[in-house]
């Protein structure tokens, strides 16, 4: 039940995304693709999830899923793209509607946008099963970071979004619309009670000081005993304190007010004006 995994560095987001195989059966599980995006000009393009579609053509795989952990605000998901390119069924968590029905309201989509989770194949539930061709998978709820974020577990890896960061740099900020420190906590408990050889794949690594390089696959175990925030021992309150007043310093993200109107659509672009334009819109005064 062990996934081949293919991951995908994306430097100016710091975001991974992956490609995971089944040996066996040759089908596949798309999570995360990443959309480039120049916000200066305004100009969307592709060559990074075009990586992922080489990568799947030449080793001859077909894809199940492409998976979204959560609606993230630090990059533009390619997963429209990659639908059309190469199939499969369109997936994240079902509380998404939350997500999408607070910031509807943010960027007054009316009527051309509805927040019921249309925009995506499948809303997965709370431990709801799958399956990657023959290797089992589970859907697991870990709210925090956002209401909506999921954990996805194939086989004996675990992708969990921006719950968890490398243990020498802790874990996701809270303080976005939905956010909480204590289900945050909660959420990483959960993850500490799979067995401790579980395969960890983070959604973005940011180099904790002193380290030179990136990383993004880390374990159970290690998380448990030498996450710098959230490792066994620090308690719930320690934990909350800890990241309120972290995140009570933290700038917006850069591409927060671009990113989450396409995400929170599947990845697919607002759709166009009279003048046949497509555009983002940017509320004034809106963020700290």
């Amino acid at each position: 039940m062990s996934p081949a995994i293919a991951a995908f560095f994306d430097p100016p987001t710091s975001s991974y995304s992956y490609v995971v195989s089944d040996p066996g059966s040759g089908r596949c599980a798309i999570i995360d693709p990443v959309l480039d995006y120049d916000a200066a000009a305004g100009r969307t393009s592709h060559a990074g999830a075009e990586r992922l579609v080489a990568h799947v053509r030449a080793q001859g795989l077909r894809v199940d899923w492409v998976l979204e952990t959560h609606v993230h605000a630090d990059h533009l998901s390619a997963a429209a793209y990659i639908k059309a390119e190469l199939g499969g069924q369109l997936g994240i968590g079902a509380r998404i509607t939350e997500v999408q029905a607070t910031f509807a309201k943010l960027f007054n989509c009316g009527g051309d946008f509805v927040a019921d989770g249309r925009q995506f194949d499948r809303l997965f539930a709370d431990g709801e099963a799958f399956g990657v061709g023959t290797l089992a998978a589970r859907a697991l709820h870990t709210p925090g970071h956002t209401p909506a974020c999921m954990t996805y577990l194939i086989g004996d890896a675990a992708f969990v979004g921006d719950t968890l960061f490398m243990p020498d740099y802790g874990t996701a900020r809270c303080d976005f619309p939905g956010g909480d420190a204590r289900a945050l906590y909660r959420s990483i408990r959960r993850l500490f009670e799979l067995p401790g050889q579980t395969r960890v794949f983070l959604c973005h690594d940011y180099k904790a000081p002193g380290r030179d390089h990136y990383q993004y696959q880390t374990t159970v175990a290690e998380q448990r005993a030498h996450n710098v925030q959230v490792r066994e021992g620090i308690d719930e309150a320690s934990f909350v304190a800890m990241r309120r007043a972290r995140d009570a310093e933290l700038n917006v993200p850069a591409l927060i007010l671009p990113a989450v109107q396409v995400n929170m659509r599947g990845g697919e672009l607002p759709p166009a004006e009279g003048n046949g334009t497509r555009y983002l819109k940017i509320p004034l005064n809106m963020f700290r």
